[in-house]
């Protein structure tokens, strides 16, 4: 069997034996722009049954067959995290969620603060985002990117098991903080290019528990990759 060199986010039940059609905009990509043919072999997943190694079929210019050979990666879930930021500029926006999808998120949560640049999100556009990054980084989940909501909300209905995670420029030593904190449920907040309110952040250290990124100040995109390296080391699914 050929090896597979393209991989495919479809919403389609996947299993063995199982077809899978692919719509306009796939089937451009795989036959237009990558130039596959019947006969050859493409890796579909779906964020619920795992990778599954599929035949092309049936090819053409608005749609496409695909037929499910084998599953090649069992579904691989990501640890329980959120990322929740405050969105930026588009493109650096676009950056958080693409690493926040790589690097091992299953739910990111845009949020607007008091000192938001940007109010309001394409949330179905950052979604696709969230699938590309998937696709590119052999991941077999794609997270939940959620709609843009205001922090003194997101807070007010916060769940009582879920950590928080709050980067706050101010300290340092985020080791200390964290290695000990335990628990499976967390969320890490971001802020916006101004920082939290001084509101904001006393809210937030007394929820959760506040680190570091280090003794220089981040920007937003930098610092919620940061962010997650530091918690999934300590914490996440990145431990030895």
């Amino acid at each position: 069997m050929k090896q597979a060199k393209v991989r495919l986010f479809v919403e389609q039940p996947l299993g063995n034996g199982q077809t899978v059609l692919i719509d306009r905009d796939q089937a451009h990509y795989l036959f237009g722009v990558m130039r596959m043919e019947a006969g050859d072999f493409v890796a579909l997943f779906n964020g619920r049954d795992g990778e599954y190694t599929a035949e092309i079929v049936q090819a053409g210019k608005r749609k496409g067959i695909l037929l499910c050979q084998r599953q090649s990666k069992p579904l691989q879930l990501p640890p329980d995290l959120w990322l929740c930021f405050a969105p930026i500029k588009k493109a650096r926006t676009d950056f958080i969620v693409e690493k926040a999808a790589e690097m091992g998120a299953n739910v990111i949560q845009p949020m607007h603060t008091a000192f938001t640049n940007s109010e309001r999100i394409r949330r179905d556009r950052l979604q696709a985002h969230a699938v590309e990054a998937a696709e590119q980084c052999g991941g077999t989940y794609v997270p939940e990117v959620r709609d843009l909501v205001r922090l003194d909300k997101l807070l007010a209905t916060w769940p009582e098991d879920r950590k928080i995670m709050f980067c706050d420029e101010a300290l340092v030593g985020a080791k200390q903080a964290l290695g000990d904190a335990g628990g499976d449920k967390w969320a890490i907040f971001i802020g916006p290019e101004g920082g939290f309110s001084e509101t904001e952040r006393e809210k937030l250290r007394k929820m959760g528990h506040a680190v570091s990124l280090g003794p220089r100040i981040l920007r937003a995109d930098t610092a919620a990759v940061a962010a997650m390296t530091i918690w999934q080391q300590q914490l996440g699914d990145w431990r030895g």
